[in-house]
C-alpha cells in the first residue's frame, strides 16, 4: 500500500479539523435564543421603531404634498393612505410575525456558547446599563454627527463650485470616416 506524502497528510488533517470545527460549535437551543431575546429587550426595541417609522413616512407625505392646499376629500384620502401604511408597518414589525425571523438569525450567526455568553451580559447590570442609555447615546451621536456633518457639507458645496467654476474641456466632434 502506498502512503500519501507528508504534505498531503497535514493538508488531509487540517481539512477534517477545519470541517469538524463547525461541529465543535454546538447551536443554540430555541430556549436559549428566547432567553436572550428576553435579556436584550428585543421585543420592546423592535417595538419603539413603529412610532419612528410612522414619523417618517407622515413626513414623507408632508414633503410630498408641498404646500399644495387640499380639498377636504384630498386630506382625507391622505390621512386613510396614512393610516393603511401604519397598519402594513404594524402589522409586519409586530413581534409574533417577526420572532422567528430572529431566532433563525441569530441561530445562523451565533454560537451558544455565544448566545450564553451575550444573555449572561445583557443580564448583568452592565448590560442592563447599556439597554438603558442606548437611546441617549444615539441621540448624543444622532447630534455629533451632524456637528460634523455641517463643516464637511459645506467643503463639500464649496469644492462643487470649484468644480463648476472650471471650463468645460473642449470636445470635438467625430470625424466621418470616408468610404473607399
Amino acid at each position: 500500500m502506498r502512503q500519501l506524502p507528508f504534505r498531503s497528510r497535514l493538508l488531509s488533517i487540517l481539512g477534517l479539523l477545519l470541517f469538524a470545527g463547525g461541529a465543535w460549535a454546538a447551536e443554540p437551543s430555541e430556549a436559549d435564543i428566547e432567553k436572550l431575546l428576553v435579556a436584550s429587550r428585543a421585543e420592546s426595541m423592535l417595538q419603539a421603531i413603529i412610532p419612528q417609522m410612522e414619523a417618517m413616512q407622515q413626513e414623507q407625505f408632508r414633503q410630498l404634498m408641498g404646500d399644495q392646499p387640499l380639498t377636504p376629500e384630498q386630506q382625507a384620502e391622505v390621512q386613510r393612505i396614512q393610516a393603511r401604511t401604519n397598519e402594513i408597518v404594524r402589522r409586519t414589525l409586530a413581534w409574533d410575525n417577526m420572532k422567528p425571523m430572529y431566532v433563525q438569525v441569530y441561530r445562523q450567526s451565533f454560537s451558544r456558547d455565544d448566545v450564553r455568553a451575550i444573555t449572561r451580559f445583557y443580564e448583568s447590570s452592565a448590560g442592563q446599563a447599556l439597554l438603558d442609555k442606548t437611546p441617549a447615546l444615539m441621540q448624543n451621536l444622532m447630534v455629533a454627527i451632524q456637528e460634523k456633518m455641517v463643516p464637511m457639507l459645506e467643503e463639500l458645496q464649496s469644492e462643487a463650485q470649484n468644480v463648476s467654476a472650471m471650463p468645460a474641456p473642449e470636445v470635438s466632434p467625430p470625424q466621418k470616416r470616408r468610404r473607399k
